[in-house]
């Protein structure tokens, strides 16, 4: 295993198409505070790479031959379960979603989404958060203000602050973390960090309680 920087996010980039690996990590390389230590073009490759480096976390490609990025997410985290993995997919579905959580994954970005949205998700996830795309979001917090609403959950909303109650909105509203930032003229980070309160407000602060969400929804059979 060779010797990891310090300080810095360690990812390994795992997709089958060698222009989208190269996109991701030239958009990687670019950030101060990650280092890629390896790509791979598949599910099996990937394994054997996790075991040389040790990464921190995965950008994991879904749809690969030999193994794919399910499969791939089941068996790293079985043997690593501290490695973090991000799904990365071209399928915008709530069902996905829950399928991946409970592989192992800290979310998914969408292969349409802005290059922000990857970076929030990278550190996100090595932060030990969940990261949830713009239609996920929307759907949670639509689900909290209909509880709001009939008055199940007024005390946690009278907890948000006025900003808080911003980000709420337009997260409802499926705007992403740049375009929240660039609405309310604040960082990116910033909003993300809001989120992040908010879902705690929610209840939804890691993986095990939205695969919960998802069964008592009605969204995914059983939670491991």
């Amino acid at each position: 295993m060779e010797k990891p920087n310090q300080g810095k996010i360690r990812v390994l980039v795992v997709d089958d198409h060698t222009i989208v690996r190269e996109g991701v990590r030239l958009l990687l390389e670019a950030q101060p505070d990650i280092e890629v230590v390896g790509e791979a073009a598949d599910g099996r490759d990937a394994l054997n790479l996790v075991r040389r480096f040790q990464p921190d976390l995965i950008v994991m490609d879904i749809q690969m031959p030999n193994l794919n990025g399910l499969e791939a997410t089941r068996a790293v985290k079985q043997e690593f379960p501290q490695i973090r993995v991000i799904g990365l997919t071209m399928y915008e579905s709530d069902e996905y979603f829950f399928q991946l959580l409970n592989a192992g994954a800290s979310g998914y970005v969408l292969k349409k989404a802005a290059s922000a949205d990857l970076l929030a998700a990278i550190r996100a996830a090595h932060a030990g958060d969940v990261f949830l795309y713009p239609s996920m979001a929307r759907r949670l917090v639509s689900d909290y203000l209909a509880r709001v609403k009939s008055g199940e959950e007024q005390s946690s909303y009278d907890g948000l602050t006025a900003r808080e109650r911003e980000v709420l909105k337009l997260v409802a509203e499926g705007y992403t973390n740049q375009a929240i930032a660039e609405k309310l003229v604040i960082s990116p980070s910033t909003v993300q960090t809001h989120r992040t309160r908010i879902m705690q407000r929610l209840n939804l602060q890691n993986r095990a309680e939205l695969i919960q969400y998802a069964v008592r929804k009605g969204l995914l059979d059983g939670a491991s």
